[in-house]
Parts: structure tokens; C-alpha cells; sequence
């Protein structure tokens, strides 16, 4: 059975896991690629990462896989090992219901369990050149049922060199194959390669926007142990708002989101694809007047809209791609007017941002949760605000009797102070206070840092500076603010400021050093 994505036909298993993955329509790279690749043709894809291209050449790929043959039918090249485990992901996401195999090959993991993966069965194979090549040389891959091949970043692949290794494997394939080539850019190398591999190819070159957004104001929080929803009201509490659109990546977390703002006083609704018509166009309606303060909206639901007055952007989700990011932001600071852009991530996502840093070309600034006593401040600034503007626009005869009755009995600051009780009751909702440092126990370390453990040492010509620009290089924290190291023989020890401790050990573990697999952990006390 098949469903629609978008205009596209495609098996309901795969239309399932990518709606669970927040996709509500195809880019447009999807748009003209999948149905070229499901009709069996070779295909060239001029195209960036973030443009969707690894969904373009998977949902046809998955969609080929003949679950009843356990031997490879597809391979997929790519030119790092990050890349091959991310676009890993995103295929197993993907062939989720279909229950398709998928395995990353790369260098840095130990052969044996890749061996004894490929023996097990696999449909689907992503590699980096070099580790395929060997598996071919070992004779424990083997390739003559993979009839789609596809070269993800080929001109990253060639620039490192990898163009004799491509052409070997390409010689241990079918002939008869189907060869998909995505690309960023198309030097003469990719072109020569293409003329000799591929056949009689469909080429599509989808350019992204220009990803610049210089008159918002960026910034990220990291939320390491703390409720999302949590920091977010603490951020809208703190922040002096108009209008603000809130993007998650589901349509299913939208309407948490917004059952959950609701509940806690705020006037928020939502906006996705599962809307009528009639109950988008109601949203927006309220959304503009200013009746509903916060739109909880998917990426698709918000597209299109022209809303000129919202002050603030929240992503609530990262979003998958820099062009979805771009588009987000750009919906506040329209018309010359200053706008705020808000970015929720968690400690394992910090990789991601970075990659959006580059591509934007701008330094997402990191911000500080603000403590529930700098709410309270804002508030009371807020609340005098409000006060000075209803006494400067009078009409107040009808309370005055009532205020006069009251001070021959009480106080005057009494009876201000109740007063305002009374209309701000709801701002002022006690709350338990959260630290966006989460919880660490007792590592060992100094006031305000944590001791982190590391599986490397002396046995792998560990040094300090080179404990101090590894951390650097793979976290992007300042070398000024590590603290102390103290390195072993197997093991080292360092310390490092808590708000960034969470950052460390999600962003480091499981990473090589040397090429050596590391473990990165909290310390226990000494």
C-alpha cells in the first residue's frame, strides 16, 4: 500500500517514519529527485547539506529494498565518518517500519563487530571509502547485489583523495547498476567521474538561500536537566515579548507544547498540517490581533506567513537543516524592527549548532537561563510599566470611590500592594527553581567546575595541551576556562566550569582520540 508525501507516492511504512520524523511535505530537491530515482534512472544532485538530500535519495532507495533478500542491495559512500553515521541515522529513521537492515561502516571501529554484522545480513551499507575497500580486499563484503550506489559530498570524497578507492568499488559492483552522485559543487574531477560511471543521468541543482540574517538578535540555551517546557516559560516570564512563534519539529509536539502553555496561563495556540482550513485561518486571525500571544507552529505550518509584528523566534527544536533555521528566524526583525531568535538544544546537539554556525556564517551566542529570582525582577519592572501607563491614561472614576472606601480602613501602600496582588496574582506563581546546570554530586572538583573523567592517558603520549585543544577543538568551550589536569597512565582527569560540563561529556564520548575509542564521564569524588 503507498500514501502521499506531499505530491509524491511512496510505500506507507516509509510515509509513517517520516511524518514521526516531523516531515510534512517534501523539499524541493525531494520533489525532483525521488521520482526520477523510483522510475530507476542515474541521477546528479547539485546540492548542500541541509537541503534534504539525504532523505532525497533514501525514501526511493528504501523503498527498493527487497526485505525476502538478506545480501547488500545498496551502498551508500560518504567522505567522513561523521557523515556516515549521521546519514546512517537518517536511513534507519527512515526504513524504520520496513525493518530494514542498515549498517555504518567506518575506520575507528573495531572490524570484528563489523564482520560479524555484514554475516548476520544487512540490506543497506554506509561507508567511508577506505573501510569499504577493505572489507572488499578481506573478502567480508560482498557487493554484487547492490544494484543502487550512491556517492553522498563527492567532491569532499575526491579532494581527500578517495578517487581511486571510489573507482575500485564501483568495479566490484554491477554493471547494471543505479548510480545516484550528490554533490556541492561540480569541479571537471566529478564531471569526468560521472561521464564514466553514470548513465545518461537527470542532473538537478537546487541552490540554497543566502543564510544571512545579520539585524536578529541569535542566541542558544543549553538545557542540560531541565524541563524544556520549564525553561521556556522562565525565558517568556523574563523576556518583554509582542508576539512570539515557538517551532517544533512534530506535529504531536506542537500540540503538547501547547496544552502545556495553556495550562500554565499563557495564551497559546497552535498550527499544523492535521488543521482545517477553517481552524488555520481562525488561529492566525487571533494570532494577529494580539488575542493569542505565542503560535506554536512545524516548520510547514508557518511557511508563507506574513505577520509583521512578532518581536521573538523560539526554537523549541533545533531544526534539522540551516535552511529551516534561516527561514524560522526570518520570520521576526521585519519591517526595520529589532527581533530575537531563541534556540533550545541539549548537550548532544551542540554538534549540530556548530554546523548551523558555519553555514550561516554567524556566532550563535550562548545565554544563561535566567534564575527565578531575575524573573521576578523583570516582573516588578514590568508591572510598574503597566502601572504608570493606566494612571497616565486616567478613567479611573469608577474605581476611585472603591480606593477611597479602602484607605479610611487600611494603609495606602496596603491597599496598593493588594491591589496589585490582585490583577498580577497569575505572573507571580511560585515555582520550584531550576538550574540549567542540572545536578552533578560531589566529582572532586572546585567550587562551580566538575571533575570529568577520561579513558586516555599517558599510554596514548597524552599531554596536557593536547588534553586542553582536543576539548577545545570538539566542543568549541575556551581553552582558558578548562581547569586542572591530572593525567595516568590509562586514564586522565580534568576539570571543567559546570555549565558546560554536560556539553563535554555528550559532545566527547565516544569519540577517538589518537585513534583510540574514549569514554568521557562524570568523576567520582576523591
Amino acid at each position: 500500500m503507498q500514501k502521499y508525501f506531499g505530491d509524491l507516492l511512496i510505500s506507507k511504512e516509509i510515509a509513517k517514519a517520516i511524518s514521526d520524523m516531523g516531515f510534512e511535505e517534501p523539499t524541493p530537491i525531494q520533489e525532483q529527485v525521488i521520482p526520477t530515482i523510483l522510475e530507476g534512472r542515474d541521477v546528479i544532485g547539485q546540492a548542500q547539506t541541509g537541503t534534504g538530500k539525504t532523505a532525497a535519495y533514501g525514501i526511493p532507495l528504501l523503498d527498493k529494498v527487497n526485505l525476502k533478500i538478506s545480501k547488500v542491495q545498496a551502498i551508500i559512500l560518504a567522505p567522513t565518518r561523521e557523515l556516515a553515521i549521521q546519514v546512517a541515522g537518517e536511513i534507519t529513521k527512515i526504513g524504520h517500519y520496513k525493518k530494514i537492515k542498515v549498517l555504518p561502516i567506518y575506520g575507528g571501529q573495531p572490524i570484528d563487530r563489523q564482520i560479524r554484522s555484514l554475516r548476520m545480513g544487512v540490506h543497506v551499507v554506509i561507508g567511508t571509502p577506505g573501510r569499504i575497500l577493505d572489507h572488499l580486499k578481506r573478502k567480508t563484503l560482498d557487493l554484487s547485489n547492490a544494484n543502487l550506489v550512491v556517492l553522498d559530498e563527492a567532491d569532499e570524497m575526491l579532494d581527500m583523495g578517495f578517487v581511486e578507492d571510489i573507482e575500485s568499488i564501483l568495479q566490484n559492483t554491477p554493471e547494471q547498476r543505479q548510480t545516484l552522485l550528490f554533490s556541492a559543487t561540480m569541479p571537471q574531477v566529478i564531471r569526468k567521474l560521472a561521464k564514466k560511471y553514470l548513465k545518461d543521468p537527470y542532473y538537478v541543482s537546487v541552490n540554497k538561500e543566502k543564510l544571512t540574517v545579520p539585524q536578529i538578535e541569535q542566541c542558544y540555551y543549553e538545557i542540560a536537566k531541565v524541563s524544556k517546557v520549564d525553561a521556556l516559560c522562565r525565558i517568556l516570564d523574563y523576556e518583554n515579548y509582542e508576539s512570539v512563534i515557538v517551532f517544533c519539529r512534530t506535529k504531536r509536539g506542537v500540540d503538547e507544547l501547547v496544552a502545556n502553555l495553556q495550562t500554565r496561563g499563557y495564551f497559546a495556540e497552535g498550527l499544523h498540517g492535521d488543521l482545517t482550513q477553517a481552524q488555520r485561518d481562525k488561529t492566525m486571525r487571533l494570532f494577529r490581533k494580539g488575542d493569542v500571544e505565542l503560535l506554536v507552529a512545524t516548520d510547514v505550518a508557518a511557511r508563507g506567513l506574513d505577520i509583521q509584528s512578532v518581536s521573538h523566534v523560539v526554537n523549541y527544536d533545533i531544526p534539522q537543516d540551516p535552511e529551516a533555521y534561516v527561514h524560522r528566524i526570518g520570520r521576526t526583525g521585519r519591517a526595520g524592527k529589532e527581533g530575537k531568535a531563541l534556540t533550545f538544544i541539549v548537550p548532544q546537539e551542540y554538534r549540530h549548532l556548530r554546523m548551523i554556525e558555519k553555514l550561516i556564517n554567524t556566532k550563535i551566542v550562548k545565554g544563561d537561563l535566567p534564575t527565578f529570582q531575575e524573573v521576578i525582577e523583570q516582573q516588578k519592572e514590568s508591572i510598574y510599566t503597566k502601572m504608570t501607563d493606566v494612571i497616565k491614561e486616567g478613567n479611573l472614576d469608577t474605581y476611585e470611590c472603591i480606593a477611597k472606601r479602602l484607605m479610611k480602613e487600611h494603609d495606602p501602600l496596603i491597599v496598593t500592594s493588594a491591589a496589585l496582588k490582585q490583577a498580577y496574582s497569575q505572573s507571580w506563581t511560585e515555582s520550584v527553581d531550576m538550574d540549567s546546570k542540572g545536578s552533578f554530586g560531589n566529582t572532586g572538583a572546585k567550587q562551580g567546575m566538575v571533575r570529568l573523567f577520561f579513558t586516555i592517558g599517558r599510554l596514548q603520549n597524552l599531554y596536557p595541551r593536547d588534553l586542553i585543544k582536543f576539548i577545545n577543538e570538539e566542543t568549541g568551550i575556551q581553552q582558558n576556562v578548562i581547569g586542572s589536569i591530572n593525567i595516568f597512565d590509562k586514564f586522565s582527569f580534568v576539570e571543567v566550569p559546570e555549565d558546560v560540563a554536560y556539553r563535554v561529556i555528550y559532545t566527547m564520548d565516544r569519540t577517538n582520540f589518537k585513534g583510540k575509542r574514549i569514554s568521557v564521564q562524570l568523576a567520582k569524588p576523591k
